[in-house]
């Protein structure tokens, strides 16, 4: 009977454990996305939202930056931009690794710039975040230029 009622314990434990998941990469897919958006359209409230105070971010140029960095980079006060976004990005082949309170997001980045409709900006991104207090926050990004096929 007790070996009936294990089994039956880690079964349920199965059972419980996708469904959190789900929430939480849907959560991260949205937060994402939301993020993009943002950074299409020099949005500083949407770092500040995205990146963790201790955040490593390398760049595909391989320059290494914080979050600081990254704020000092846009004007406090300055509101999202009204006009149409130079580069609109988006995210495709999005893949969530989620350990605990700790994900993995890795993606395909795509900035299409708006005065060249033809050309498609690719970079493979990966972000490293961690939940805390219920909010999920970047704490590791990286960044890598795929080169276009020649």
């Amino acid at each position: 009977m007790r070996n009936i009622l294990s089994l039956l314990a880690l079964l349920s434990l199965f059972a419980v454990t996708p469904a959190l998941a789900g929430s939480d990469q849907d959560e991260l897919t949205e937060m994402l996305n939301e993020f993009l958006a943002g950074a299409s359209v020099n949005d500083a409230a949407a770092h500040d939202r995205f990146w963790a105070e201790e955040l490593v971010y390398t760049s595909s140029r391989g320059l290494r930056y914080g979050k600081a960095e990254i704020m000092e980079g846009m004007s406090a006060d300055a509101e999202p931009g009204e006009e149409e976004p130079a580069v609109v990005y988006s995210a495709e082949d999005i893949r969530i690794m989620q350990f605990g309170t700790t994900a993995v997001v890795a993606f395909r980045l795509l900035g299409k710039p708006q005065d060249d409709p033809d050309q498609v900006l690719q970079y493979f991104n990966t972000g490293t975040f961690i939940k805390r207090k219920g909010e999920w926050r970047v704490v590791a990004w990286q960044a890598t230029v795929i080169p276009e096929e020649g």
